[in-house]
C-alpha cells in the first residue's frame, strides 16, 4: 500500500533523512522506532507532504504521491495524528471530530458510531471544549479525528507520549482493533520498544537519519534493539 524508497531530506545544512526506505501493508502495522531527534517525525512530515524530500520516492496505491500536497494526500486517504496532538482547544469535541470530515466526499457529516465504540469515552464530552480535556483525552480525540475520514492509512507519531498508563491501554486496544479490521494499514511512531512490540508486524529503527535495523517481530527480538533505542 505503502512504499517509501531511499528518500533523502536537508533542513537547512543538516542531512536529516538519509536513503529511508519502508513499507506499510494493508492489516498490518509497521512501527518506526529511534530515541529523540534522529529523524522520525521528519520522515512522518515527508510522508504528509508537509515538508519536501530531496530524492527518492513516495508511493501510494501504486501512484507517485512525492509532489502531492498534504491536503491532496489526505484526500487520497492517509490521515495523520500528529505528536503533540494538535486538536483544536477552542473548539467543541464534536466540532474537532467533524474537522476530520473536511475532506470527505460525503455531503453527511454525522459522525460514524463506530467512534464512540473506539471511544466511548468522547461520546459523554461531544459539548466541551477541546481545551479542557486531559492529555490522554486530548489523544482519544486527535486519533478519534483522524479515524472519522475514514482513512487507508493512519500514522500515528507518538500516541503514548506523556499519557497516564490507563489511557495507553485504551489507545493500545484502538490500535489493534484497526490492524485486526484488516482494511488499513498503520504506521507507528514509538519511542518506547515493549508498547510497539505488543502491536507491529514489522519494524524500523532509525539512528541519525539513517534506517539501522529493520525486520519482522521474530527478526527484532534481543537486547540489541532495546540498546538502540535507550538514551
Amino acid at each position: 500500500m505503502l512504499n517509501v524508497d531511499d528518500i533523502d531530506q536537508y533542513y537547512g545544512g543538516s542531512h536529516t533523512l538519509r536513503g529511508v526506505s519502508l513499507t506499510a501493508e494493508r492489516g498490518r502495522c509497521t512501527a518506526l522506532l529511534g530515541r529523540n531527534g534522529v529523524g522520525k517525525t521528519t520522515l512522518l512530515k515527508c510522508l504528509m507532504g508537509v515538508l519536501p524530500v530531496a530524492s527518492g520516492r513516495i508511493v501510494f496505491e501504486g501512484s507517485d504521491i512525492t509532489k502531492l500536497s498534504p491536503h491532496a494526500r489526505a484526500a487520497r486517504g492517509i490521515a495523520y495524528v500528529p505528536q503533540g496532538r494538535e486538536i483544536f482547544p477552542r473548539l467543541t469535541v464534536e466540532e474537532n471530530i467533524l474537522m476530520g470530515m473536511a475532506t470527505s466526499s460525503s455531503r453527511s457529516k454525522r459522525i460514524d458510531p463506530q467512534v464512540f465504540e473506539l471511544f466511548p469515552v468522547l461520546k459523554a464530552m461531544l459539548g466541551r471544549r477541546g481545551g479542557d480535556l486531559s492529555g490522554g483525552q486530548q489523544q482519544q480525540l486527535a486519533i478519534a479525528r483522524a479515524m472519522v475520514a475514514n482513512p487507508k492509512l493512519i500514522i500515528l507519531d507518538e500516541p503514548t507520549e506523556g499519557i497516564q498508563p490507563s489511557i495507553i491501554k485504551d489507545i493500545e486496544r484502538v490500535i489493534r482493533m484497526l490492524r485486526e479490521r484488516g482494511d488499513i494499514a498503520i504506521v507507528l511512531c514509538e519511542q518506547y520498544y515493549d508498547f510497539a512490540r505488543a502491536l507491529a508486524d514489522q519494524f524500523v529503527v532509525l539512528s541519525r537519519g539513517a534506517v539501522v535495523r529493520a525486520g519482522t517481530r521474530a527478526e527484532m527480538e534481543g537486547d540489541e534493539v532495546r540498546e538502540l533505542l535507550s538514551v
